[in-house]
């Protein structure tokens, strides 16, 4: 694993890759994880022979905490790099692959973390463990990596705006009972749940797999392109903003970003 390393792939199962999210202290969303996302996009693509990608956190407090506020214009010179605005471009072709994508959720998924496992096709998330949050109307922004138009769909339009404008932490229970994710299983359970899954998934049909989840993209109206590009200008004109700008200059120095009690209560203390 090179210096900039922040995913750990493992091919070892040809049907069933196994994709672990690695960037310490707290799995920032950086450009550095869209550069190596969007690469192994290319390789998913590529391989005749997968059929499921599974996304876990090598860090059992985060999934992935959220977007990198300080860096995450930043363009760095590796290869896959690409600006935030293709960001839904990825999405679509993650929601559009014939690989099926599969979130397991220890830790805290909040903003871009949540958008993350969102765009995969399948969430499977610790009931101990797993803490959900869009946090990103309690910064001074809106979503900007599809939440807006994931959880509208997903939860409705009562708790979207809950989720949204409450801007606070959610457990797996409410999460499941919210349709944010798929299902909240017990912490001890949740490998062994995953890898049968997976399993089961790998051992089945390419075709079929694939055909079915063109018929429930079709049917299930996934979003739009020009929706989630609508979402993302937003966050960006939201994020120039003097007022937002100084709030997150505020929740820097309260640790915001460090793995501390701030950071880790971010839900509870971002009002």
């Amino acid at each position: 694993m090179t210096a900039a390393s922040r995913l750990v792939i493992d091919r070892s199962k040809p049907a069933s890759w196994r994709v672990l999210i690695d960037n310490p202290p707290i799995n920032l969303y950086d450009p550095e994880m869209f550069a190596e996302l969007r690469l192994l996009m290319d390789s998913m693509e590529r391989d005749r022979d997968l059929k499921i990608v599974v996304f876990e956190s090598a860090n059992p407090d985060y999934f992935v905490a959220h977007y990198d506020v300080l860096r995450g214009a930043v363009m760095p010179d590796i290869p896959g790099a690409a600006p935030f605005t293709d960001w839904p471009a990825f999405v679509t072709r993650l929601s559009q692959s014939r690989v099926i994508s599969v979130a397991k959720i220890r830790g805290r998924a909040r903003g871009h973390g949540s958008e993350l496992a969102l765009g995969c096709d399948i969430r499977f998330a610790s009931r101990e463990k797993a803490v959900f949050a869009q946090v990103e109307v309690g910064m001074g922004v809106v979503p900007g990596g599809g939440a807006t138009e994931w959880l509208s769909r997903l939860a409705g339009r009562s708790r979207a705006l809950e989720i949204l404008v409450g801007a606070d932490d959610f457990d797996a229970d409410t999460a499941e009972r919210y349709g944010w994710i798929n299902r909240s299983v017990p912490d001890a359970e949740l490998d062994a749940f995953v890898d049968r899954f997976a399993a089961r998934v790998a051992s089945f049909d390419s075709r079929a797999l694939e055909i079915a989840k063109k018929l429930v993209n079709a049917r299930a109206g996934t979003a739009t392109d020009a929706e989630r590009w609508s979402s993302n200008q937003t966050f960006l004109g939201t994020a120039t903003w003097p007022e937002t700008r100084e709030r997150v200059r505020h929740l820097l120095g309260q640790g915001l970003q460090q793995d501390g009690p701030f950071e880790r209560n971010l839900g509870r203390d971002i009002a």
